[in-house]
């Protein structure tokens, strides 16, 4: 990929990259794009007030597990410009669950996603909506109600999603095992935001992750970010002010869908660790 500032790339391709490769075939089921067995599958919708409108989700469970057992989760927070289909459809993390249950051992866990708008950013708009409120105070439920362990929670989330998922396990705003994230969207400073990222100013302050380390604090936690991403720098300064040091990685790979289904399995991996 060529180099992009942050801003660029977020703001003219971010979405695109995603659109290019979500493309599946007509008359496909959910579970078919997921590359997950129907009895391993659950999808709906429901409507947000939190969110505004209606909300997609997406639920896949390992082998040997079926739709409705009792699983811990981790709850999938996508990037922008994509939506709870992208973590299967894309990011195939159903396949990835499956290896790290499978040939890892890997205590089986369930995965799921969530809608959280083109570009919300996973908090309190000026519009009043606010995907991450939803995520806690709607999605959650939703998934206690469908039999799984929510008290046994981990985040998952990449570029905008690795942005809100470092936000909310830091305001604690869902109780947290444990959080992984590649290329997660991180900003020195409200300049270096893309617009539409945040409504102004004050409203990234309020919502600043990159300055504020410490509420990370006893959270176990996994980044990963590729050397040509344009969050690179951000990220690897990020990670050298967290105490204790987290785990992470910084190899080869771009701001794009091959690095993050390649670094999946170690993230879904330490993510189901922390689960037990």
């Amino acid at each position: 990929m060529t180099a992009l500032s942050r801003r660029s790339l977020l703001t003219a391709t971010g979405a695109g990259v995603v659109a290019a490769l979500s493309g599946c075939g007509a008359g496909s089921t959910a579970a078919d794009r997921a590359g997950v067995p129907p009895k391993r599958f659950a999808s709906g919708h429901f409507v947000s007030e939190l969110a505004g409108g209606s909300v997609g989700w997406s639920i896949a469970y390992p082998p040997g597990h079926r739709v409705g057992d009792r699983l811990p989760v981790v709850v999938s927070l996508h990037g922008r410009g994509a939506s709870h289909t992208t973590t299967f459809d894309v990011l195939h993390l159903g396949a990835a669950l499956d290896k790290v249950v499978t040939d890892r051992h890997v205590p089986p866990f369930a995965l799921a996603s969530v809608d959280g708008g083109d570009h919300g950013y996973w908090h309190r708009r000026a519009d009043g909506s606010d995907a991450g409120a939803m995520v806690a105070e709607e999605f959650v439920p939703l998934l206690a109600g469908e039999g799984l362990e929510t008290g046994r929670l981990g985040l998952y989330g990449w570029s905008m999603g690795g942005y809100g998922a470092l936000l909310l396990a830091g305001r604690r705003a869902v109780p947290v095992r444990a959080v992984a994230v590649a290329s997660p969207a991180l900003f020195e400073a409200s300049g270096d935001t893309p617009p539409g990222a945040f409504d102004n100013a004050d409203d990234y302050r309020r919502n600043d992750v990159f300055g504020e380390p410490a509420r990370l604090s006893g959270i176990p936690l996994r980044i990963d970010c590729g050397r040509s991403d344009p969050f690179y720098a951000a990220t690897r300064a990020f990670v050298a002010r967290l105490r204790p040091r987290p785990e992470a990685s910084f190899g080869p790979g771009a701001h794009d869908p091959t690095y993050w289904r390649r670094v999946a399995p170690a993230e879904l991996g330490f993510l189901g660790r922390h689960l037990v």
